[in-house]
């Protein structure tokens, strides 16, 4: 990941495939907080590194929040809202799961829905993360 500080917005990339393309950044830190936008297992051609596998996805989409995270001067402690979207509603117990054991006694405020799809068909899971330095 690559991160650019913009006066007092750091900005932070990923190198996905759509971040470009689609004008975002993995992750923006102002201050102290921390905004990380929609990730996914996408790997280099757009396709899940996990086809099929929805906790798979969801824990290396919780291991690209972190590295973001860390890249910005934030950890997971230090998360206060989480966002997940899985395409399948009997994934939603799996996703929850991970997310538990991803955040422990952080507990931050969360929110979990069913989405028609994500935009390629082998992405089960998209996550976000919102940070604020304690």
């Amino acid at each position: 990941m690559a991160g650019q500080d913009v006066g007092e917005r750091r900005r932070v990339s990923s190198g996905g495939r759509w971040e470009a393309s689609a004008g975002y950044s993995r992750a923006i830190a102002v201050g102290d907080s921390c905004w990380v936008a929609g990730t996914t297992d996408a790997g280099p051609d757009g396709r899940s590194r996990h086809p099929g596998d929805a906790a798979a996805q969801a824990d290396a989409c919780w291991e690209i929040v972190r590295r973001a995270l860390e890249e910005a001067g934030f950890v997971l402690e230090d998360v206060v809202r989480t966002r997940m979207y899985v395409v399948r509603a009997d994934d939603a117990e799996a996703v929850a799961e991970v997310h538990g054991r991803v955040f422990g006694d952080v507990r931050p405020a969360a929110t979990l829905v069913q989405v028609a799809g994500l935009m390629e068909p082998s992405l089960l899971v998209e996550v976000e993360a919102e940070a604020r330095r304690r």
